[in-house]
Order: structure tokens, then sequence, then C-alpha cells
């Protein structure tokens, strides 16, 4: 039976008289892969920042192995969509400076081999003493995504780490990070705009519904094979039935599905608080299977 890592409970985020979203509830498992989608402006980074301990949300609580969230932490890694790196470092001195943050008491062989091993995971070993600036952008990622690695946190954050990618590029890094995950039975809680790509990598997707007061209005279960690979996934029969789902829950329910939209709520649910999140599983929620563009 997993267990349960992290629990977000009734998470609200005001700027002033403005609510960017409300009544946010959502769990994570050890070693589960989850991402987050919605459109600009819902909160996702803003989830994302309370999570790392960055940003502190207005209401509601983050717990993590049973302690509550109250600032940064080296047991939780951070990617985000830029590379983040120190210009003036190179790829090993940039990874070793964040094993040192972890471990300060280890010897100079230790936090090198931790870099190496991590830095062999991405495929960059021939770069290992370059500095940023001699490195493409997809590289930079991936010196980012092993320095989040090397400290070895219970849970990894990415914020569209390979939004700024091109598509072959994000594709290696995509395949690399499943064979990592898979190897370190790594936690992981990820934003993306590309419903591919949480298809691929995800075991449960989070749909956000638009602001004001935006909200997890569905959490759809991931029916696939948790082996599945990104050549053959759109030969999987399921592959269209959920991303069907995903892409009429963007283009049409999205809009409609906000507390600040919603003014009818079932009795269970008091004043004030959004609906608990549907969860959806493909298998029993049939959808039909046609191609969107």
């Amino acid at each position: 039976m997993p267990t349960e890592l992290v629990q977000i409970q009734g998470l609200a985020k005001r700027y002033g008289d403005a609510i960017v979203f409300d009544g946010v509830n959502f769990t994570l498992t050890e070693g589960e892969f989850v991402c987050i989608i919605g459109h600009s402006g819902c909160g996702k980074t803003t989830i994302l920042n309370v999570l790392a301990g960055l940003e502190q949300a207005s209401s509601g609580h983050v717990f993590m192995a049973q302690r509550e969230v109250a600032g940064p932490g080296l047991e939780r890694g951070v990617v985000f969509q830029g590379h983040a790196l120190m210009p003036w470092l190179t790829v090993r001195q940039n990874i070793a400076f964040a094993v040192r943050s972890k471990w300060p008491e280890w010897k100079r062989e230790q936090i090198d081999a931790q870099v190496q091993k991590y830095v062999a995971l991405v495929g960059l070993s021939p770069a290992l003493d370059k500095k940023p600036s001699q490195l493409s952008g997809g590289m930079k990622q991936r010196v980012g995504i092993a320095r989040a690695f090397a400290i070895e946190p219970r849970m990894l954050l990415l914020d569209e780490p390979f939004g700024a990618l091109d598509a072959l590029t994000r594709g290696t890094i995509q395949d690399e990070l499943l064979k990592i995950c898979a190897a370190t039975k790594q936690t992981v809680f990820m934003i993306t705009h590309d419903v591919d790509e949480a298809i691929l990598l995800a075991d449960r997707i989070l749909l956000m519904a638009n602001g004001p007061q935006a909200r997890v209005a569905e959490i759809v279960v991931n029916t696939m094979s948790r082996d599945r690979q990104r050549a053959s996934l759109h030969h999987d029969p399921q592959y269209y039935r959920i991303r069907n789902h995903l892409v009429d829950f963007l283009v049409e329910r999205s809009a409609t599905l906000s507390h600040g939209r919603a003014p009818e709520l079932p009795p269970e649910v008091r004043p004030g608080l959004a609906p608990i999140a549907e969860v959806v599983s493909l298998e029993t929620h049939p959808t039909p299977i046609r191609s969107h563009a």
C-alpha cells in the first residue's frame, strides 16, 4: 500500500479582494508522478511555490511526511522554467554546490561521486566541466534536473521545465526523466500546458478550473500502463479517450467549473468552500474516441 507523502488541505491564495484559487485539496503518495494542468492565471505556479515553501498561502495547509511546510527545505527539489544555473560555475560545480548544502559533512570525493552519478543519468558526462554559456538550452535544463535529483529529495517540483525547448529535445528529456523516476521511485509534482506530456508522465492529472476562485475541479487517473513509451503512446486504445477528456475540459468545461462561477454548490459543501474535485477514471467514464487536432 503506497504511503501518503503530501497532504494539501483547503489551500487558498488572495491578493486583496482578488481570490486566485480557493479550496484546493489533494494528496500525493510516495513514488507518484502528478501533473497539474490549467489555463494561465489559475494559480498553478503559486500552488507549486507554496509546496516548495517559497510562497505563503492565504489560508490552508501543506503537510509533508506529517510535518507542515513552512519554508524551503532540501527534502524538496525544484526545477523552474529557466535553468537557474550559476553562470560562473561549471556543471560539476553547480551541482556540487547543491550536494554540499545537503551533506555539508561529506568529503570532496563523496560529493564528486554524487555529482558524476546524476550527470551521467541525464547523459551529460562529456559536459561535466563546461560552463552554462557553453551549453544548449536543453543541456542547461538537464543540468537543472540533475542538480535537483542529486540532493535526493523526497519530492521533486517541476514548473514547466521543458516549455521553452524544441519538440525533439523535450522528448529526449522526458524519456530520461521517466527512466530516473522509475529507478529512484521519485515523487513528482509537475506543472505543464502539454496534454500529451501529462499523459506520458503522470499517474494522475489535476485539472484546474479557470479563475477567479479557481480550484482543482477534476483528478484524472491515468489508466494506461506505467511502462508506456512516447513512441507508442498513441497506439494505446486508452490514449485518445484520456486525451479527449483533458482537451474537452480545457476547451469547454474549465470556464464553468470555478468556484467563482458555480453558485449552486452541493448541500454538503459549506458556504465559501469549493466542491471537492471529482476523481475520474476513463475506464469507467467512456468518451467517444475522436482525434483532436
